[in-house]
């Protein structure tokens, strides 16, 4: 096997990669998501991986990130923020779209963890809890390199966490899709950033824009980051009291505020039980182009 395929199926994009076992990458398509219609979706993940395969020119292994999991007795897709998804038979269609072909399928934050743990941020360290801060909260969990899942297929989901010790203006919290109030992806995801600063102003700000006022010395641009700090530093203090992993990696396009690294690994210490928080917070190395190479490295020979 000389060629890995992945494909990341996200909310907005659906990516897909060509490369080989070293890494190195042969081809890359990225089409916008037909957000909305599930075969339109299966369709396109099935062409975009054959077109980078054509590209390599010779068959490979198809390895596929999707923005939720499948459940392991039945395979019908469950906790997708795509809720087109959700019930579907993800994985059938997708070989059926391909032709009976053989694919591996996992959570596109455990195809990230993994991806960072290969050859990424998270290289060299045994446990990696690798964040999406984006649109939605996603997590996962990689161990040894490895996608870490569990009997439920649920390791990971973060997002759906009640937010930790919350004060009276936290409760219940915002809706989620859900179901529920007050997840951690209703505060800490963009989305989530950028609706705080909205109910305190009355403005829709972009975050990017947000952080620029904060830096430029806007008060309530800085308030709302102050409390969106907070926010992740409580929810990720839970994950260090639980799991302690190696390194926490933060991608999504929060990742990209360049503060965080700086302001978090302190704010996480004031709420973790050990009076000591060591652990390193970093980017993700290869910023939104993780996914679609974890989703490859599903393919990767076990050691």
């Amino acid at each position: 096997m000389t060629v890995l395929i992945g494909v990341d199926w996200g909310g907005t994009k659906i990516e897909a990669l060509a490369m080989r076992p070293d890494g190195s990458e042969i081809a890359r398509i990225r089409k916008d998501t037909p957000a909305g219609d599930y075969e339109a979706c299966v369709k396109m993940v099935a062409e975009l991986a054959l077109a980078v395969e054509a590209k390599a020119g010779e068959k490979g292994r198809i390895g596929i990130g999707i923005p939720g999991s499948v459940d392991p007795k039945s395979g019908i897709a469950k906790g997708c923020n795509s809720t087109w998804l959700l019930g579907r038979h993800v994985e059938k269609d997708v070989v059926a779209a391909l032709g009976g072909r053989e694919v591996r399928l996992e959570n596109d934050a455990d195809c990230l963890a993994s991806s960072e743990a290969i050859d990424g941020a998270g290289a060299g360290k045994r446990v990696v809890f690798a964040v999406i801060l984006g649109t939605g909260n996603g997590a996962g969990i990689a161990i040894d390199g490895r996608p870490h899942s569990g009997p439920n297929n649920s390791a990971g989901e973060w997002g759906h966490s009640p937010l930790p010790y919350p004060d009276l203006t936290e409760i219940p919290g915002p809706p989620c899709y859900c179901g529920k109030h007050g997840c951690q992806e209703t505060w800490t995801s963009g989305t989530g950033f950028q609706n705080d600063f909205a109910r305190h102003t009355g403005r829709k700000v972009k975050a990017a824009d947000i952080m620029q006022m904060y830096r430029d010395g806007d008060r309530m641009a800085r308030l709302v980051y102050q409390r969106y700090l907070d926010r992740l530093a409580r929810g990720l203090s839970v994950v260090a009291n639980t799991l302690d992993p190696d390194i926490f990696v933060l991608g999504g396009g929060m990742s990209n505020v360049d503060e965080l690294y700086r302001d978090l690994p302190e704010k996480i210490g004031d709420y973790t039980f050990s009076p000591v928080f060591y652990t390193p917070v970093v980017k993700a190395k290869h910023g939104d182009s993780s996914g679609v190479r974890g989703a490859a490295w599903l393919w990767k020979e076990r050691t």
